[in-house]
Order: C-alpha cells, then sequence, then structure tokens
C-alpha cells in the first residue's frame, strides 16, 4: 500500500490469542501491520519503510553513582544532574525506537519524591508509552538501589519527543505494540496528557 497519508494501527495483543485471531505477534505484525512510508507526504516530510515495535524493544536503564562533583548544597543529588540523567534516559528509550535522531520537546510531571545521596546507586528505567505520528511519550522512573538490589522511587517524569531526519524535520516513527494492560492504562492516559498538553497551547500556558 503506498499512500501520501499515513497508515496507523494500534494492536492491543493477549498472550494466548489476539481479536484478529492470530498466534503470535510477528503474525499480527506481518498480516495487520503493513506501513507504506515511501517517497515523501504531500507536506513534503521525508518518509520510510517501519515496522511496528514493542515496548520492550525500545526500553533503557542506566545506573549511576553519585559522586561529591553531583551534590548541591545541601549534600544531596542536585537536580539539574538528575534531570540531565532521565533526559539522556528518554532520548536513548525514543532513538531506539524511532532508529533516527530525536529532540526533547516538553517534559511533563517531573515529581522529586526523595533526595539521593552520595555514594547511593541510582537508577534510571526509561519505557515508551505513547507514539503519535512523529512524536513519542517516554516515561522515566528514576530510583535508589540499596545493597540487597530494592529498588525506591525517588522521581518521575513524562517526555515528548520527536524523530527528526538529517535536515531536523519531523519524520514519522514506527507504531507501537500495545502487549499488557498496563501498557494499554499507560497509552489511554497518555492521550489524556496529549489532549491537556493541547489545550494548554491553544490557552497559551
Amino acid at each position: 500500500m503506498e499512500t501520501g497519508g499515513f497508515y496507523t494501527h494500534l494492536i492491543f495483543f493477549n498472550d494466548n490469542i489476539s481479536k484478529n485471531g492470530y498466534d503470535t505477534i510477528d503474525e499480527i505484525i506481518k498480516k495487520e501491520v503493513k506501513y507504506a512510508y515511501k517517497g515523501r507526504r504531500k507536506d513534503g516530510i521525508r518518509t520510510m519503510d517501519i515496522k511496528a515495535k514493542r515496548v520492550q524493544d525500545s526500553m533503557a536503564e542506566t545506573v549511576h553513582i553519585v559522586r561529591p562533583n553531583h551534590l548541591n548544597g545541601a549534600n544531596r543529588l542536585f537536580g539539574g544532574i538528575l534531570m540531565q540523567w532521565i533526559d539522556e534516559v528518554a532520548g536513548i528509550v525514543a532513538k531506539r525506537h524511532a532508529m533516527m535522531n530525536v529532540t526533547t520537546v516538553s517534559v511533563d510531571n517531573l515529581r522529586f519524591m526523595k533526595g539521593a545521596y552520595q555514594n547511593e546507586m541510582v537508577v534510571i528505567v526509561g519505557r515508551l508509552t505513547y507514539v503519535g505520528t512523529t512524536s513519542m511519550e517516554v516515561r522515566v522512573d528514576t530510583y535508589v538501589e540499596n545493597k540487597e538490589g530494592v529498588r525506591k522511587a525517588i522521581n518521575s517524569a513524562y517526555f515528548v519527543m520527536v524523530a527528526l531526519d538529517e535536515n531536523d524535520k519531523p519524520v514519522p516513527v514506527p507504531q507501537l505494540i500495545i502487549e499488557t494492560e498496563a501498557e494499554k492504562t499507560e497509552w489511554e492516559s497518555a492521550k489524556k496528557r496529549r489532549e491537556i498538553r493541547s489545550q494548554r497551547k491553544v490557552e497559551g500556558f
């Protein structure tokens, strides 16, 4: 199928059998998700052949040890350092999914729940929650992990990333295969956050 527009298809997959009657995710991708991003759209955006991807395909996790140079005047992890770390993770997730350069457009619901201190191990986990045409929403959760491997949440945020071509123009990204109820819940919540962002933009906030 070749078209000047987009064929966007979201699949809610059950491990046993899908609503479409196929037995595996690969069959769903092959039979249901056929992208024809070839040539150029009428609006001039460069396109390419892309397949839908799973959330797990682009998940990322990084680990940092809090050093003296990471501390603020209160001897806690400086918020600006943490924001840099989580932005990097969001970028990794988006770049893995889009397979091209990305840029951060906005950050929502940035919550500092607890501090981190010198020599503590900070674990940052990023995952896709929503995919539009050229944009992606990435949830980033930050934890402090103790010696026993127990993690306590200290921060969470949602990043909106946009894929860019070599001329820094937005380009289409692969759609997202939703496999679990948790992923479906995140997708629906992300749609609401998208609506709120659009409303804020209209109202000038």
